[in-house]
């Protein structure tokens, strides 16, 4: 009898043992392999586009992605456009969802991972107060709206959960802009627990309020005990220098001279300029500009990722393509430097557009220098 109490003790502790192995192994399972570091967006194509069709068709293919690849990019950002997708009745548009699979495929194909970008619907497109049509923004104040999000998830989860979590991840919606802090974090809270639901191990990028601002970071809650989510910011400050002539930002009508690093606009510059944009400019005659600043901006994603425990990504950054290129050149240095000293992601804005370094037209490169520099910043094998 005391053998068998022995022999059933022994047991008992080893099947014990062994369920502590499965527990762990099982927890252990639940953090997926979505790693990321040097990538890019292919953006302009299923996002912020006219073209339809064979031009559409012939705008992104398989060439680009293993161009990608052998530059040493080992992951895209996909946007992709509600109108793009669906009609104003809620139909699927089945060109476009070819489309974006082809991409997924291609990227595959050629050792990239995917972060598909919800990046405009019809009740949120992150521009509006800028082009004048902020009261069309009704997400964060219409249930319908909302569920009509969870929704577009839902059919883009059916036709891309086959893929595997390594290898797709899901940014579920672009700059939010709420008015309240706490509505993104309710409407977050929500889509979270849908697409959990459905997919529990997926890799989730979530972004803070305010155009995804490294400002605004601190007030976001992202949601606890989930390790396969990646925490995004998107910069492109100082605005004056990256987006120097853009002609949809207000900024984009100072004609004058800008430094960097250091001072932006001199005295001198700051007096010639009309007065009409004197407001504007005003602070930028008065803050240094340079890699401290930019390790400054940072501190708040930083110290968010380690108190989550997530890797943090920069889903956007670059300069616009007609500003000076050696101060372009410059601030690029600096913010893969930083990048590199504090382990983020980042995809550049973008391949081919008006911020990109790749001209399809041409099929060339239209700034071989600028690629030449982010392919020297870290890649995944040093990470």
């Amino acid at each position: 009898m005391r053998k068998n109490l022995r022999f059933l003790s022994l047991l008992a502790i080893a099947m014990l043992a062994m369920m502590a192995c499965t527990n762990k192994a099982t927890e252990e399972n639940d953090v997926n392999n979505f790693r990321i570091k040097r990538g890019t967006n292919i953006s302009h194509w299923l996002s912020q586009s006219e073209e339809r069709g064979e031009a559409r068709r012939l705008h992104i293919q398989e060439d680009d992605f293993a161009r990608l690849d052998s530059l040493g990019f080992d992951f895209v950002r996909l946007p992709i456009d509600e109108v793009q997708f669906w009609d104003e009745e809620g139909n699927q548009l089945p060109e476009a969802w070819e489309l974006m699979t082809n991409a997924i495929n291609w990227a595959e194909k050629h050792h990239l991972r995917t972060i598909v970008d919800l990046h405009i619907i019809r009740s949120h497109y992150f521009n509006a107060a800028n082009e004048g049509g902020a009261s069309a923004n009704t997400l964060f104040t219409s249930e319908e709206a909302q569920q009509q999000l969870i929704n577009m998830w839902y059919e883009l989860s059916d036709v891309l959960k086959g893929y595997s979590v390594d290898s797709v991840a899901y940014e579920f919606m672009n700059e939010p802009v709420a008015d309240d802090h706490e509505q993104w974090n309710q409407l977050i809270a929500k889509v979270h627990k849908a697409l959990r639901e459905r997919e529990p191990q997926r890799t989730l990028v979530i972004g803070s309020n305010l155009w995804q601002g490294y400002q605004t970071i601190q007030y976001l809650k992202v949601p606890e005990g989930d390790k396969n989510i990646v925490l995004s910011f998107h910069y492109y400050n100082p605005m004056l220098l990256t987006h120097y002539g853009a002609w949809w930002t207000p900024l984009g009508k100072y004609q004058g001279k800008v430094n960097y690093p250091g001072i932006l606009v001199s005295k001198e510059d700051f007096e010639a300029a009309p007065d009409s944009i004197k407001p504007m400019l005003e602070p930028f005659t008065k803050e240094e500009w340079n890699i401290d600043k930019i390790r400054e901006d940072f501190k708040d994603a930083i110290s968010a990722a380690k108190k989550y425990n997530l890797q943090l990504f920069c889903g956007e950054w670059g300069v616009y393509e007609p500003v000076d290129r050696e101060l372009a050149y410059k601030w690029t240095k600096d913010m893969l430097t930083v990048f590199d000293e504090f382990n983020i992601a980042w995809t550049t804005w973008c391949y081919d557009a008006d911020f990109g370094f790749w001209d399809q037209k041409k099929h060339d490169f239209k700034d071989k220098p600028l690629v030449d520099m982010l392919m020297s910043a870290k890649g995944l094998e040093q990470k």
